[in-house]
């Protein structure tokens, strides 16, 4: 018991003496993103980034989404789990004491007493009761002298700290997705009132041409490739109709909502707003996104998992105790003289286990490195994201523009060639050219316009969603917004 306790002692003071420290990942982290033209002034993504938009019905889609989506409710759930297990890894550091109560009544023969007779053979005999009763308390403590059960406890706590990153990964990906499918809905309205206009403006081009057929001015021919570049428009309708309801569902999803349930009236991307945001310095990624955060703390874990395997090749010190009172007679139970206990230390060194300890060691240190370059590999990408997200702006927004010019050049030759048709001085393949460039410009704005928002949300994803703003010295958090 004495040597129990110095031990005891010895090791609460001295901790874990061989718990490894996170392994350095060697990122060679820039000082700027390679495409950041971004202005200081702009301001850095706040929590609540999708208010930049200035939609007030994504506002409500993004409200809904953060408290009823079931991949977030499920990713909270998992977050309880992993407590849970933490906290039954954190209970091998403490003792464990158990009480019991018994109570036996036994019966046997003795000599003496009484005769009995048999084959012409007398003895005495008789039968004794016997009572037996026992209160007792017991305890076991391992002396936790290597850290093998408290690293166990700090990987079972990152691995929780790791779920809770896993929680707001699957949030920021959910939010990015009930935007990108909002704006998806909002570019194929657009699209379908596109092909309204296309169609009418087909319709009145081939109305002109049947008026000439039926003067003789124009040739059946000629009647039948603008009935065809109709068609075109009008089938072009139902895939249209199509998306948007694919589109809508998708949302109603996302909020945990039947599709009959949820109505999205949408309207045009020309209600959106651009919003100006500075991507900030490579460094603050690392504790803004949340899937570096992630692979991180399982790093972490990965890394106590090794000291707890590394602990294994140690002894084991155990110590145990029991004490009560025992008696028998139920009255004299709780009696001094009814009082017992006993203690003990029990040491335990593996000598020979085939290789199990060894293999497990060797396991740990595989999965650490494994992590350690996956996390590395993380980091990485997240540079690289926010720089495609930085040239997808500046791209998608130049196409745009460029889209904008073919967009008027077309509907000026479009409508100048449908008054020459009035007149009777076009050839039906100029016609039938410049419509269809009008009608697939037309197109191509909304979809230019699409990715061009989409971008945006593809950079706040990238930038780990919104950040805490800092305070006016730059040393710590703000309210949140």
């Amino acid at each position: 018991m004495r040597l129990g306790l110095m031990m005891a002692v010895l090791a609460s003071s001295s901790g874990c003496l061989l718990t490894t420290d996170i392994p350095d990942p060697a990122l060679d982290v820039p000082g700027a993103y390679k495409e950041d033209h971004a202005r200081r002034e702009d301001a850095p993504p706040a929590l609540d980034w999708w208010r930049a938009f200035k939609s007030r019905e994504l506002n409500v889609l993004m409200e809904e989404a953060q408290t009823v989506n079931l991949d977030i409710a499920a990713a909270t759930a998992r977050i309880l789990q992993a407590d849970a297990q933490a906290r039954t890894a954190g209970s091998a550091l403490l003792p464990l004491v158990s009480g019991g109560a018994s109570a036996t009544r036994s019966k046997s023969a003795s000599s003496g007493g009484g005769t009995v007779t048999s084959g012409g053979t007398t003895t005495n005999a008789s039968r004794a009761d016997h009572n037996t009763f026992v209160a007792s308390l017991s305890a076991s403590y391992e002396i936790d002298f290597w850290g093998k059960n408290r690293d166990a406890l700090l990987a079972a706590e990152s691995t929780a700290n790791a779920n809770r990153f896993d929680r707001d990964t699957i949030a920021l990906t959910t939010y990015a997705s009930v935007a990108n499918a909002y704006f998806e809905v909002l570019a194929t309205q657009d699209r379908l009132a596109t092909a309204a206009r296309n169609i009418a403006a087909a319709q009145r081009i081939y109305d002109a041409i049947k008026a000439r057929v039926t003067a003789g001015t124009s040739s059946d021919l000629d009647l039948s490739q603008q009935e065809t570049v109709l068609a075109n428009q009008r089938a072009a309708v139902p895939p249209l109709r199509q998306t948007l309801a694919q589109q809508q569902n998708i949302l109603a999803t996302l909020v945990a909502r039947p599709p009959e349930a949820v109505n999205i009236a949408g309207g045009t991307l020309n209600s959106i707003s651009a919003p100006r945001i500075t991507p900030g310095l490579p460094s603050e990624l690392l504790t803004q996104r949340p899937d570096i955060r992630r692979q991180e703390q399982q790093l972490a874990a990965a890394t106590a998992n090794v000291g707890s395997a590394r602990a294994q090749f140690f002894p084991t010190i155990q110590l145990t105790g029991q004490g009560g009172y025992q008696s028998v007679a139920l009255a004299a139970l709780f009696t001094p003289q009814s009082m017992f206990y006993n203690a003990a230390v029990g040491l335990t060194q593996p000598i020979f286990d085939g290789g199990a300890i060894q293999a497990n060691f060797d396991l740990t240190r595989a999965q650490q490195d494994e992590l350690l370059q996956t996390y590395r590999k993380t980091v990485i990408s997240a540079f690289a994201d926010v720089d495609n997200a930085l040239v997808s702006i500046k791209q998608t927004a130049e196409k745009l523009r460029l889209q904008r010019i073919v967009l008027r050049s077309s509907r000026r030759a479009f409508d100048l060639s449908e008054r020459q048709l009035t007149i009777g001085t076009i050839d039906i393949v100029t016609l039938l050219n410049t419509q269809l460039t009008l009608f697939q410009a037309e197109d191509a704005l909304s979809q230019a316009q699409m990715a061009w928002l989409q971008s945006y949300v593809s950079l706040y994803q990238a930038l780990g969603g919104g950040w805490m703003p800092k305070t006016v010295n730059g040393e710590g958090p703000a309210d949140a917004l």
